[in-house]
C-alpha cells in the first residue's frame, strides 16, 4: 500500500499532523496500534495553557492559542474549550516573589500574557481559595478543554479532509526502499511513503530506533482524580507556585485533580497503574488550597503514559539519521495545548523540509545519545 505521507500514532499530535497534510492536498495515512486517543491524548487533564510554559515553548504556545480560539473553524468543534483562565497561586511571600520574577522574565522576552495579581484579585477569581494564599500569576484567557472530544473533532476533520486512519496497525519495522521511499511495516501489512511522521508518544523512541537513532527520552505516567459533583465554586484552572497541582471543575460539577503525580507505567503491556500514595498527595494539596474539598468523595482515578524528555520540552524535527522521517513526541505531559500548532509545523517540515513556525529549540539533535556522550 502506498501513501504520500504516513503518520505513526493516532493521538492528538498525529491527527493534527494528518489534518494539516490532508488540507494541503497530501494523501496521508495514520497508523495507530490500538485506537485513536488510546493513551495520553484521551486521558490528560485538558489544560489549554500558556501559563508557566518553558520559555522556549512560549512562541509556539502563542500560535496554538490563536488556533484554539478559532478551533471551530479548524475542526468544526470547539473541543469543549472554555477560556475561563489559568491561575497559579502563591502560598507565601516567597512564592509571590518567584511569580513576580517569572512575570518579569516573560515580559523581557516581549510577552505580556502572564500577570501577577494581589490577594484581593486572587480571591475575586477564586472565592473558595484558602485564606493563606497571598497572590497569583494569571493568564486570563487560557482555560481547559475536553481531551477526547478534541481528539474526535480532529479525527473527523482529518478524515473529512481525506486522511485515512488505520487502527489496529502497530508498526513493527521502518525500512528504506530501493527507490528511496520509506516502508512502514505493521502487523496488518506495509505502507510506502515519501515522508513519515513519528507521533508515537511514549513508544516514539522505538520508532526512532528502527531508523538507527537513539534519542534520550523516558516516560511519565501522570495520574488524575475525579470527584463527586459539587455546587459551582471555581471557574479557572488552578495550579500552585510551589506544589504540584492541576485543579479544575467541569461543567457537570465534578472536580479534576492532577498535577503530574506519577503512577507506574508498563510500556510493554501498554498500561499504567495508579500509585495511591502519590494520588493521596494530590488530594491533600487540593484540600489545603480549597478547604471545601475536605471529605469530598473520589469517584474514580486513572493515569496515562506519555514520553518525557530530559529537558521536558518536545522533540520536533527531521531525524538525524533517516531523511524523510520527522519526529513529534516527548511533550512531557503538556502537549495538549500545543497540538494544533505542532501538527502544522510537522506537516510543513514534511512537505517543504522546513517551517517558519517556532520549533527550532525542539530539534532532535540535542537529545541524540551519541552527541551527548
Amino acid at each position: 500500500m502506498t501513501s504520500r505521507a504516513v503518520v505513526i500514532g493516532g493521538g492528538l499530535h498525529g491527527l493534527s499532523t494528518a489534518l494539516h497534510l490532508a488540507r494541503a492536498g497530501w494523501p496521508v495515512t495514520v497508523l495507530e496500534r490500538r485506537h485513536v486517543g488510546r493513551h495520553s491524548s484521551g486521558v490528560n487533564a485538558g489544560g489549554v495553557r500558556r501559563l508557566g510554559r518553558d520559555l522556549r515553548e512560549i512562541a509556539l504556545s502563542q500560535v496554538a492559542h490563536e488556533m484554539w480560539t478559532n478551533l471551530p473553524a479548524l475542526v468544526g468543534d470547539d473541543g469543549g474549550f472554555r477560556p475561563s483562565g489559568q491561575v497559579k497561586v502563591a502560598e507565601s511571600e516567597a512564592d509571590l516573589a518567584k511569580l513576580e520574577r517569572r512575570e518579569a522574565e516573560v515580559r523581557a522576552l516581549g510577552w505580556s500574557h502572564e500577570e501577577v495579581v494581589d490577594r484581593a484579585e486572587t480571591r475575586r477569581l477564586l472565592p473558595a481559595v484558602a485564606p493563606h494564599v497571598v497572590g497569583a500569576l494569571v493568564v486570563r484567557d487560557d482555560g481547559a478543554a475536553d481531551p477526547m472530544r478534541t481528539v474526535m473533532a480532529f479525527r473527523r476533520a482529518a478524515t473529512e479532509a481525506g486522511a485515512v486512519i488505520e487502527e489496529g496497525a502497530g508498526v513493527v519495522a521502518l525500512e528504506r526502499t530501493g527507490s528511496g521511499r520509506l516502508r512502514v511495516v505493521t502487523e496488518r501489512g506495509a505502507w510506502e511513503a515519501e515522508r513519515v511522521a513519528n507521533c508515537a508518544g511514549a513508544w516514539a523512541t522505538v520508532i526512532a530506533g528502527m531508523a538507527g537513532e537513539t534519542i534520550r527520552c523516558g516516560v511519565k505516567s501522570s495520574m488524575m482524580i475525579v470527584t463527586e459533583r459539587l455546587p459551582r465554586f471555581v471557574e479557572p484552572t488552578v495550579g500552585s507556585a510551589s506544589r504540584a497541582l492541576s485543579f479544575k471543575q467541569t461543567d457537570t460539577g465534578t472536580v479534576l485533580i492532577g498535577g503530574g503525580h506519577q503512577g507506574r507505567a508498563d510500556l510493554a503491556a501498554e498500561t499504567a497503574v495508579v500509585d495511591f500514595r502519590n494520588l493521596a498527595k494530590a488530594a491533600r494539596i487540593a484540600a489545603e488550597l480549597f478547604p471545601l474539598m475536605r471529605g469530598v468523595r473520589i469517584v474514580r482515578s486513572w493515569c496515562g503514559i506519555e514520553a518525557r524528555t530530559p529537558d521536558e520540552i518536545p522533540v520536533i524535527g527531521e531525524s538525524t539519521t533517516c531523511p524523510g522521517l520527522v519526529h513529534s513526541f516527548g511533550y512531557s505531559g503538556h502537549g495538549f495545548q500545543l497540538a494544533p500548532a505542532a501538527g502544522a509545523a510537522v506537516a510543513e517540515i514534511m512537505m517543504r523540509g522546513t517551517t517558519n513556525l517556532p520549533v527550532a529549540p525542539f530539534a532532535p539533535a540535542r537529545l541524540i545519545e551519541t552527541a551527548a556522550a
